[in-house]
């Protein structure tokens, strides 16, 4: 590098420091300023010899993630100084030591967490990002700052990915779309949740991203002139009623058009809340709600409110402190139009999330932040008994749930997940409370443990001293908090019946004259086709394990050759090259090639997305079944990509004239004479083209169809699809894929 371009860098460098103290939303104090200057004095000179992929200097990173922690996240000095020295220990020769010396305990305690985060080992046979994830959770319990920096690590990261290899940024772009853009959600940082989902889909469907990117830029126009109209009516009634707001116009994010897009299959053009406006209205903390209420009233005299998509988060404010009030309304050429109504206090809480909580909050501490939710949190990484993958699919339902309201029979209310049961209430109260839970009254009637709770019911807990907990309470539950409590009795119950159960075991064998040891262990659960020795001793220990099962095991273990062979079977594991079944192989190898060798292997289609030739896939490595090949929009794909990324294969299709393919069209429109005769007539003419199924149905007027045909690859459905569609009374063809 020459040295105009140093001092060029250098001064970039001072500027972008000079911007981060201009940007951060807490008001810093000199002392603040010192601590921040110091901080970003050990990171340049740790970090100077170090450059990033794309080739600039590598302190931009740090800094990068201290203006998101300054400005977006809205946190103080400690976390500010944290973030730009989030990498200098695990990077360079600075230990948490040093931190400590130079800085104060709590900045070292910051950087210690972020640390950890960053050194988690690989293991290959657990999920890695899974076992990241719950380690990163694991350190809320020190300090919930570590997870608000790794965030922002995170969206910095995702904001500077082009110069990396594309099978680097799908990895990361799923990992983000797995766990960090709910878990912002879920802290209530919905500005960081939007840009990484959006950032997400860039990397994880280039395509998709790109078209409705460009959808959004052509309608910009025809969309701000009918906001534009909207504003307008309102402002005037706004201005005459003395109210003091602001009005912003709101596009719906990417990626939640994109959702809406998959979720209800439509177009672009079909997706109809593709914006909202915003209403914020300056207020003292007594006026709040009667001003909002009056701004409604405002908004539905001129125009039509659907009743159904009122949400009132002012009454009762999401769990992660989100309170507004939303209101869709049919606007001017028959389109509904959703309309935001907040405070600037409640405005500033739904940006900042966190941060903003303890602003507004007497006397409170950066450190009281979200209490409540916290504890849940720290309750669910407490039980160590879960593994991994099962607890971050529980903590992500938990994160991305609907809530629910309910009463206390003293008329407390309490917030649940949508889906709650009447044994989750009881969980939530306190776990003891769930343990001894013989029955439940909801408003007052008796209902079963696994009753659907709806909002605004009142729920009576009914205990007993003798109750316990059975197998069956974990399908009556679906809050992770009540499963781990659950798992954790039925696991102490198991291991003391497991105990007799060993006891038990001894006895029995040495009257067939067996020796209970390791080996005799291992070949008795081989045997009864279990997964651990607690599972054996379990089975004996309730009686499941018969004498007459032990007498068979005896006498298989006395056939020694028998065993042998068994054990050579055993041995050889299911992925072996020459245990490749030969039919299938010859049947399809042709088709697919997979990694950067185009080697040609056996492999499955998944029945979730029935890839046909043509369609864009990647190899996913199943423990049992061999590979198994998904397409790359398959509904599991970012839950694979994310969680198992070194099981996931490269693979594409070379040749697809050799097999046909099942692919299913679901056909809606509106039903008149002779369309089904022109629909199997169109199909039918199509060469290439085979009908295996049909089921055609019409009601009041509206036609719905479903085809299932055999072709050769994909250029060949696509043209079918084109020929259905110009079906007169054809309205919407779309390919199905069965879960």
């Amino acid at each position: 590098m020459t040295e105009v371009d140093l001092d060029k860098e250098k001064k970039a460098i001072a500027q972008e420091y000079k911007e981060l103290l201009r940007i951060s939303y807490q008001t810093l104090t000199d002392a603040d300023k010192k601590i921040i200057r110091k901080a970003f004095d050990v990171a340049v000179d740790a970090h100077k010899d170090q450059r990033r992929k794309s080739g600039e200097a590598y302190i931009f990173h740090p800094i990068g993630v201290a203006k998101i922690v300054a400005s977006e996240i809205g946190l103080g000095a400690t976390s500010i100084a944290a973030a730009l020295m989030h990498d200098v220990v695990e990077d360079t020769d600075i230990t948490l030591q040093d931190i400590e010396r130079m800085f104060n305990p709590k900045i070292a305690h910051l950087v210690e967490g972020l640390t950890k985060i960053a050194q988690v080992k690989k293991d290959m046979n657990i999920s890695m990002q899974a076992e990241n994830f719950r380690k990163m959770l694991l350190t809320l319990n020190d300090d919930v700052r570590v997870i608000l920096i790794k965030l922002a690590d995170r969206l910095h990261n995702m904001q500077t990915m082009d110069s990396m290899p594309d099978y680097k940024q799908v990895k990361i772009a799923s990992e983000t779309l797995y766990i960090y853009a709910p878990l912002a959600h879920r802290l209530g940082l919905y500005n960081i949740k939007t840009k990484l989902e959006d950032l997400g889909l860039k990397y994880t469907e280039p395509e998709v991203y790109t078209e409705i990117v460009s959808k959004i830029k052509e309608t910009k126009e025809e969309q701000d002139a009918y906001i534009a109209t909207i504003s307008d009516v309102l402002k005037k009634s706004l201005n005459e009623e003395g109210v003091d707001y602001v009005m912003k116009g709101r596009p719906k994010s990417i990626y939640s058009i994109r959702r809406k897009m998959a979720a209800q299959n439509v177009t672009f053009d079909e997706v109809y809340d593709k914006f909202a406006l915003r209403i914020i209205y300056k207020s003292n903390l007594h006026d709040e709600k009667f001003l909002a209420w009056k701004i409604y009233s405002i908004v539905t005299d001129h125009y039509r409110p659907s009743p159904s998509r009122l949400r009132d988060w002012i009454s009762s404010p999401k769990s992660t402190g989100y309170e507004a009030l939303h209101i869709t309304v049919m606007g001017p050429k028959g389109r509904w139009v959703e309309i935001q109504v907040r405070s600037e206090r409640m405005d500033e809480i739904a940006e900042k999330g966190y941060a903003a909580h303890y602003k507004y909050k007497q006397g409170a501490t950066e450190e009281s932040g979200l209490d409540t939710w916290l504890n849940l949190l720290k309750e669910a990484l407490e039980s160590s008994e879960t593994n991994a993958v099962d607890f971050v699919e529980d903590f992500k339902m938990n994160l991305y749930a609907k809530e629910i309201f309910v009463f206390t029979p003293k008329g407390e209310i309490k917030s649940l997940p949508k889906g709650a049961t009447s044994l989750d209430f009881a969980f939530s109260i306190h776990s003891e409370i769930g343990i001894k839970t013989r029955g439940t009254r909801v408003n007052g009637k008796l209902v079963p443990l696994n009753h659907e709770l709806k909002s605004g019911d009142q729920i009576e807990i009914i205990t007993s001293v003798h109750q316990k907990p059975t197998i069956n309470w974990l399908d009556y539950v679906t809050t992770s908090r009540a499963k781990n409590k659950i798992r954790n009795v039925l696991n102490e119950d198991t291991k003391k019946i497991a105990e007799d159960g060993r006891e038990l075991l001894t006895r029995k064998l040495k009257h067939l004259k067996i020796t209970l040891n390791e080996n005799v262990i291992n070949e008795m659960v081989n045997f009864f086709k279990l997964k651990t020795s607690l599972d054996l001793f379990y089975r004996v220990g309730i009686g499941s394990i018969e004498n007459q099962q032990l007498k068979d095991f005896a006498a298989q273990k006395s056939n020694t050759l028998m065993n042998f062979f068994k054990s050579k079977i055993k041995r050889s594991p299911s992925s072996n090259q020459e245990d490749i079944n030969k039919q299938e192989l010859n049947k399809n190898f042709d088709m697919l090639v997979f990694g950067t060798e185009q080697d040609k292997l056996d492999y499955k289609l998944s029945s979730c997305c029935n890839p046909i030739p043509g369609d864009d896939v990647f190899g996913f490595i199943t423990i049992n079944e061999g590979i198994k090949v998904h397409k790359k929009d398959c509904p599991n794909a970012i839950t694979l990509q994310s969680n198992y990324a070194y099981r996931i294969m490269p693979a594409k299709w070379i040749d697809s004239s050799q097999q046909e393919f099942k692919a299913i069209l679901k056909i809606t429109g509106m039903d008149s004479l002779g369309l089904t005769n022109e629909l199997t007539k169109v199909i039918s003419n199509n060469m290439h083209v085979n009908i295996q199924s049909i089921s055609l149905s019409g009601e009041a007027g509206i036609f719905n169809g479903q085809v299932a045909v055999v072709v050769q690859n994909n250029t060949i459905l696509k043209k079918l699809i084109d020929n259905i569609k110009k079906i007169d009374g054809v309205d919407k063809v779309t390919r199905v894929y069965t879960n």
